[in-house]
Formats: structure tokens, C-alpha cells, sequence
């Protein structure tokens, strides 16, 4: 499991961590270093702004670039009209700092129980809940998540590797399928993809 912990943490953008721009993209950015891409909408306007952002990610012109837009939709995804949702998550953060996982597994279903919606509760109890190897559960909160919002391709990501875990091969690689469809620039996910392809379709003459 160790070697694939990283993974699900990195392909899922980090599910138990804030999503936040790294302090030297942030430091870059301010020093005018890395030029976002123009036109992209503020975090705010959630609905059209995910449209506008997963169509900006499929014809993104370079990694950089992709990088960041997958940043903007990641910020959507975390970003809270409820400031009770918005403290509590402040509270899962420092429970998961301190390796308190209960705690931090109590304040992620209060969050779900008074916002059911928030698709990033049920995303990070499924990352703490596969922490503790309880894949029954996290893959039920991944179903929850996907059940939501279908393109959210770090559930997809780590749905792939809890499957694969399990033995399921053909359905790891359909969901590292659809989450590289929606973000083709995931990190070790195409190379997911093509050993699971040869070990499920066998390889092309």
C-alpha cells in the first residue's frame, strides 16, 4: 500500500490538504514569473466557471499551464458558501496535522450531514478512510462524490487505485480512463493506463 499512497494523495490533489498553490507557484506568480492563462473566470462563480475551466484543461497549450487550471478547478471544488463548512474544514486540516484521523473522520460527516453537497468532504473522508485500508467506506464516499460531480477526476483517480488494490483491474483501468479523458494531464496516470491496458487487453500486435 505505501507505494501507492503518494499516488492517491498527489492524483487526488492532495484530499486531506488544503488545495493551495505550493508557496514557490505562488511566489512566482507574484514576481511575475508564471503568467496564468488569460480568460480564466474567478474561483467564485462555481458552475459556469467548472465549464469554462475543464474546457480550458482539455486544450491547455503546456504542462505549466494545465497545472494551473487544474489548480482553479481544484479551488472551486474546496471553495464553501458556509462558514460553518468552511471552520470545519479548517478543524479537519489540524486534526490530520496533529494524525488525529477520528477526529478529523467525525468533523468530515458533520460536514457532510449539514452540507451534503460539498463534494470535498465526502472526497477527503474517502482519502482518510483508505488511510486506515476501510475501502468498503471509501469507496462509497467516492461514490458519493462522483455521484455529484462526475468529471471530479481525483475521485476517479483514486476509485482506479482502490480498485486495482482490490484486484479489479478492468474497472481501475475504465476509471483511470475517464479521469485522464478529463484531465489529460494527469501525473503517472497514463502510465497507469497503459500497463493496466496490457495486463486487461493484452498488447497490440
Amino acid at each position: 500500500m505505501s507505494r501507492r499512497f503518494p499516488l492517491l494523495l498527489a492524483s487526488a490533489a492532495l484530499l486531506s490538504l488544503p488545495v493551495l498553490l505550493p508557496a514557490a507557484s505562488a511566489r512566482a506568480q507574484s514576481e511575475g514569473l508564471v503568467e496564468p492563462p488569460a480568460g480564466l473566470p474567478h474561483v467564485g462563480q462555481a458552475g459556469q466557471n467548472l465549464d469554462k475551466l475543464f474546457e480550458a484543461l482539455k486544450i491547455a497549450p503546456d504542462d505549466e499551464s494545465a497545472k494551473y487550471i487544474e489548480k482553479r478547478i481544484w479551488a472551486t471544488w474546496l471553495d464553501t458558501k458556509s462558514d460553518t463548512a468552511a471552520l470545519l474544514m479548517s478543524r479537519v486540516k489540524t486534526a490530520v496535522d496533529a494524525h488525529d484521523t477520528d477526529l478529523a473522520l467525525r468533523l468530515l460527516t458533520a460536514i457532510t450531514d449539514i452540507q451534503p453537497d460539498y463534494v470535498e468532504a465526502w472526497n477527503r473522508r474517502a482519502t482518510l478512510y483508505f488511510m486506515k485500508k476501510d475501502y468498503s467506506r471509501a469507496l462509497a464516499d467516492l461514490h458519493e462524490v462522483l455521484a455529484r460531480e462526475p468529471r471530479h477526476f481525483g475521485a476517479l483517480s483514486g476509485l482506479g487505485i482502490i480498485l486495482e488494490e482490490l484486484g479489479d483491474d478492468k474497472g481501475a483501468l475504465e476509471a483511470f480512463r475517464r479521469a485522464l479523458a478529463l484531465n489529460p494531464h494527469l501525473d503517472r496516470i497514463p502510465e497507469m493506463v497503459r500497463k493496466l491496458t496490457d495486463k486487461v487487453e493484452g498488447r497490440g500486435i
